[in-house]
């Protein structure tokens, strides 16, 4: 079997190995400060993201300081997400940082590229990413912006809601649903990293499941699960 290869953008995550049965109902409450951040970080987001586009296409470059803003900002998300709603793998709250906090449970990272396409900045983020957003719509639901919303019709946020209410019942997080949950929501990262402008890697068609990143090049957080 030809093993997978390894995509620029990294998506990782473990499970507490004590989950709180009943934490998941307040999680949400207890995430607004992120969400209140959230908002103005996006706004900065989208602005930076159309400098980034001329940027490419003059330089061929997406400016490091810009690419590390951007990633941030998509990484801020992916732990809040992971926190109160995508997941809800862990209780430990998400810090107010936008670099990369090693032992979080919820890690992302896109491998920064020297030189992009000045042809594909022009086309890839609406045209080539269409079937591409199609598959993200089944997945979250209702547009980008509800994929952290349960009232979606998605299987994310569906599934999201049937993990926890299990987790309720036995105390348990049912592995197979994380794994699946995890593969997701990586497509999900990858789409959004390749619309964004930070990857000229289109994203595979695969569903790349479980908290580890396929043929990463370091080791993901260690995962409790892996011993249940």
């Amino acid at each position: 079997m030809i093993p997978a290869a390894a995509s620029p953008v990294r998506l990782e995550a473990s499970v507490d190995p004590r989950l709180s049965r009943w934490m998941w109902l307040v999680k949400w409450l207890l995430a607004i400060p992120h969400y209140i951040v959230l908002f103005f970080l996006w706004i900065a987001f989208v602005v930076v993201t159309v400098i980034a586009f001329f940027a490419i296409l003059f330089t061929a470059r997406y400016p490091r300081a810009l690419f590390d803003f951007s990633v941030g900002v998509l990484r801020w998300n992916w732990r809040v997400g992971y926190y109160a709603h995508t997941v809800l793998g862990t209780d430990r709250y998400p810090p107010f940082t936008l670099a990369d906090v090693p032992d979080y449970p919820a890690r992302f990272d896109v491998v920064y590229p020297e030189r992009l396409s000045r042809g594909l900045v022009l086309v890839k983020w609406w045209l080539l990413a269409i079937p591409q957003y199609i598959v993200v719509g089944m997945i979250v639901g209702g547009g980008w912006g509800d994929s952290d919303d349960w009232r979606g019709a998605g299987l994310l946020p569906f599934l999201s809601l049937v993990a926890v209410v299990i987790l309720l019942f036995t105390a348990r997080y049912p592995r197979q649903l994380f794994d699946f949950l995890t593969g997701l929501a990586r497509w999900t990262a990858r789409v959004a990293a390749y619309a964004a402008l930070l990857t000229d890697a289109y994203p595979p068609f695969r569903l790349d499941q479980g908290g580890r990143e396929p043929s990463a090049a370091s080791p993901p957080p260690a995962d409790p699960l892996a011993k249940a």
